[in-house]
């Protein structure tokens, strides 16, 4: 059965089908609109969802409120969020802060979004159909055995689910993700017509531009995917992406009902714990708790400083110049030194590597601008500050990028015993350095580097 989508998203629906999802994103306001109108609808377009990522996420039925998101961004370790968008076997329809204004405000703060359909369920499945107006996924395999009927469920929930993402302000390109709960595998007509339905579901939305993906039990539908890969390919399309229920409370993505080869290497979510309640931020929310490995993993551009000066260490020592046994500083990061103070406006010598008389008062400058002691010695704590100097984005694990690599190069400075790897990615060694200095300076242990541990940074709390 072709299930209809309401008028609205029908409508939307179509001009994706007749454009191409591109072209209906670009398509924009009619001729008669005026400009300032055309640049707020550019200035709203979203980035693919998630996108490149490897970290934690958190999945709960209805939607969190705003003030609710920005807490848990704060303070939180969670950088992705799975949101129910679609399907009328979902508990939640009703949805009152899922809308476009809200996707965009997460996704522009940093949020990984997860859009979810929990359409019509395996018809060996005891708890649904849920409602009397939904329906279960027909197990009759048809005259040919494909189960037509299914596949045409299928169809239908890839069309609804594109055209609700796309009023929500989703970006193609991005994944969308069918929720098929637990059944059992070993009933044959109830097993292959849901891989028919899942198939034809991957299908349509490659036919759209989407990306599809597919949540279920580490035992019923992700153990029955991976058998069709390997023990029957081609029989039915798979899906670019799995996302494993299997709480066994560890967060990575393995699980022993699949073969470790499977959707790796960045193919993979795995829901790792159930339904609990979390409190961060003084805000509570019951979840499910996930790990993500997804596109690239998280990545960070390479960086090239002062024309390739090295500016990332292990350890940072205080440098000072040499007197009577003193021996010279490292020339290496006195060259690190000059480079950085060089891009703040604090130096305008040639990087010599050595702790000539313009950089002794460039040094004495920083300190005094920034509450330092002043004097001819650049300290520990005054290299976390003038890596932490800048601006404070909420950054955790799964995070990327140039700012990530402020805080590894700080916390380097802050703890010999750390030696964080200088990549620009929030690794989980970035994630341990930086729990075990916020535990050492008596600061909530979260991981999370936000306003309150950059302050700290800056301020060379060690």
């Amino acid at each position: 059965m072709r299930r209809r989508a309401p008028a609205v998203l029908s409508a939307l629906l179509a001009g994706a089908l007749l454009l191409g999802p591109q072209a209906a994103e670009a398509e924009g306001p009619s001729p008669a609109s005026s400009a300032p109108a055309a640049k707020a609808v550019a200035k709203k377009a979203n980035v693919v969802t998630p996108g490149d990522f490897t970290g934690y996420g958190f999945d709960q039925c209805l939607a969190p409120d705003q003030r609710a998101m920005n807490r848990w961004l704060k303070h939180s370790p969670f950088l992705a969020v799975g949101i129910y968008i679609a399907g009328d076997s979902r508990a939640c329809r009703s949805q009152p802060n899922l809308t476009p204004a809200w996707v965009s405000s997460q996704l522009s703060k940093g949020w990984r979004l997860l859009p979810i359909t929990l359409g019509p369920q395996a018809s060996c499945q005891p708890r649904f159909p849920r409602y009397d107006d939904d329906v279960k996924i027909n197990p009759k395999p048809g005259g040919n055995g494909r189960y037509f009927q299914a596949r045409q469920q299928g169809i239908a929930e890839a069309d609804s689910s594109v055209a609700a993402a796309t009023a929500l302000g989703i970006a193609p390109g991005s994944t969308l993700w069918y929720d098929l709960e637990g059944y059992d595998n070993s009933n044959t007509h109830c097993r292959e017509s849901a891989l028919a339905f899942l198939g034809a579901w991957t299908e349509r939305l490659h036919e759209l531009g989407w990306v599809s993906g597919v949540y279920s039990s580490a035992g019923s539908g992700i153990k029955a995917l991976d058998d069709v890969r390997v023990n029957r390919p081609g029989t039915y399309t798979l899906p670019d992406y799995i996302w494993v229920a299997r709480w066994d409370g560890v967060a990575n993505t393995s699980t022993s009902y699949i073969r470790d080869d499977g959707w790796r290497p960045h193919g993979r979510v795995k829901q790792y714990r159930g339904g609990h309640d979390e409190t961060w931020g003084g805000v509570r929310i019951n979840i499910d708790s996930n790990f993500l490995d997804v596109g690239r993993g998280s990545v960070a551009a390479p960086e090239s400083r002062c024309g390739g000066t090295r500016v990332s260490y292990p350890t940072y020592a205080a440098l000072r110049p040499a007197t009577g046994n003193q021996k010279p500083s490292d020339p290496g990061q006195v060259k690190a030194l000059q480079c950085l103070l060089k891009e703040k406006g604090e130096y305008a010598g040639a990087l010599t590597g050595t702790l000539n008389a313009r950089t002794l008062a460039s040094i004495r400058a920083w300190q005094s601008a920034h509450g330092f002691p002043v004097q001819d010695r650049f300290t520990k704590a005054n290299w976390m500050s003038l890596h932490a100097a800048g601006g404070s984005p909420v950054l955790k694990r799964g995070s990327a990028g140039s700012d990530v690599r402020r805080v590894q190069r700080a916390i380097n400075a802050a703890s010999p015993r750390a030696q964080v790897v200088v990549t620009g990615v929030f690794d989980a060694r970035t994630d341990t350095a930086v729990r075990a200095w916020q535990d050492k300076i008596d600061l909530p242990v979260s991981g999370v580097v936000n306003p309150e541990s950059w302050a700290a940074l800056r301020s060379g709390v060690r």
